[in-house]
């Protein structure tokens, strides 16, 4: 194995969720490819559709040249639309062709990872024509495939691997955007400190202190008489982060102390994701 050390962690989570998911869709039949999910817009189809097509992206295969039909009510920016391509060029295939495709990408994908020999700093490309290290597009990638399997789960009724390495990649990336949530989206105050208290298949406690400036980081020691603290599971935790649910669908789920003004303030932002 090639593969530079700081990315292993990576290639791990991507490989568990890849096979999470084709093992999910493998035996479906026709008309549960069409079941929806979580993701706004998307069937179980569309959803494996993109999973398809940003691996082919991470191989470096050109983007399919297709024009996106003018009524899809859930692809309102660039975004949205350049994500919006390879799930709507594959809309009409048959299972067995999303099944074929997903296994022969997840091959090649496979001996990639075998065979990657470049430095975790290395430029590759990334969405919207953007270059980002290699390092934060496997980070990115795992984390994706991760919220995704998590979302089939949720389409067909089939919970789990909310302890897998792709949710140790989710909870450290959901919890690096923590600090902007807290200071510069809800407005905490200065010299104030807010505590994440969540318990569940992963648990974990950090506290996010925001300094004179109004800057905030995190770390895992507990604070004496926090601003606010808020309780709740993991698995209620990234659906929150990824936008999956809205604070008020979870409330039964959600314990908060301290400040109700900015208890709500850091839900309403919570979401992190594109």
């Amino acid at each position: 194995m090639s593969l530079h050390p700081s990315l292993q962690s990576y290639a791990d989570a991507w490989t568990h969720s890849i096979d999470a998911i084709s093992e999910l869709v493998s035996p479906l039949v026709e008309g549960e490819w069409n079941r929806r999910t979580p993701c706004p817009g998307w069937s179980v189809r569309d959803l494996v559709s993109h999973v398809i097509g940003l691996d082919c992206e991470m191989l470096g295969d050109p983007r399919p040249i297709h024009t996106l039909p003018r009524d899809l009510y859930h692809v309102t920016n660039e975004h949205q639309r350049y994500m919006e391509m390879q799930v709507d060029v594959r809309r009409h295939h048959t299972a067995p062709e999303m099944t074929s495709e997903l296994e022969y990408t997840i091959i090649r994908r496979n001996r990639q990872l075998r065979n990657e020999s470049r430095q975790p700093d290395a430029l590759v490309r990334g969405p919207l024509s953007t270059e980002v290290t290699l390092e934060e597009s496997m980070r990115n990638r795992s984390f994706d495939l991760w919220v995704h399997e998590q979302d089939l789960r949720t389409a067909l009724g089939r919970p789990g691997n909310l302890d897998s390495p792709g949710a140790y990649v989710a909870r450290d990336v959901l919890l690096s955007r923590l600090p902007k949530v807290v200071a510069k989206d809800a407005g905490a105050p200065p010299n104030s400190a807010v505590v994440f208290d969540v318990h569940g298949p992963l648990e974990f406690l950090r506290t996010v202190r925001v300094d004179a400036e109004g800057t905030g980081s995190i770390d895992g020691a507990p604070s004496l008489g926090p601003a606010a603290t808020l309780t709740l599971d993991w698995e209620t935790y990234f659906r929150l982060a990824c936008g999956r649910v809205t604070p008020e669908a979870v409330a039964d789920r959600l314990k908060t102390e301290g400040d109700p003004e900015l208890t709500a303030a850091i839900l309403r932002n919570f979401a992190v994701t594109p």
